[in-house]
């Protein structure tokens, strides 16, 4: 699903897509926009999608957990692109501390009963030990005597 698809829902089915109001999707596309000209001020490739595409991906990772395979084929993209992008867009909303949870301590000093909670479920590789060809043979060996 993309932005042009989805701007003209009505309040309640936006809310339902994205997770989020009309005015809180363009309070970040606001900070999105300072953080990419500030970031292309420099020179560099322009990006294929646009801020609004972006935040619209991230929204889709997130709430629906999506893969990043699957995005980057809805949105016409590579998937390590896709993961730049998603990557980009929650690190400039987290620094911006607009968008950011406060801490775990300041949540229980406090005395401010929050609505939402957020759960961040990333992709990550699974570690595994490499396999050492003369750990294998000593391992035998221990077998055989």
């Amino acid at each position: 699903m993309k932005f042009d698809q989805v701007k003209e829902e009505s309040e309640e089915n936006f809310r339902r897509l994205t997770g989020g109001k009309h005015k809180t999707f363009e309070e970040m596309i606001k900070i999105l926009s300072k953080a990419e000209t500030k970031r292309k001020a420099h020179g560099g490739k322009p990006n294929k999608l646009i801020i609004e595409n972006r935040l619209l991906m991230t929204l889709e990772y997130l709430r629906e957990y999506r893969t990043y395979f699957h995005i980057s084929r809805s949105y016409g993209i590579s998937e390590s692109t896709c993961y730049r992008n998603i990557r980009w867009v929650e690190d400039t909303l987290i620094k911006d501390k607009k968008f950011s949870l406060p801490g775990r301590k300041a949540l229980l000093k406090s005395n401010i009963e929050y609505e939402l909670v957020l759960i961040d479920a990333t992709e990550t590789p699974i570690e595994r030990p490499k396999k050492n060809k003369t750990t294998f043979i000593h391992e035998k060996r221990k077998d055989i005597h």
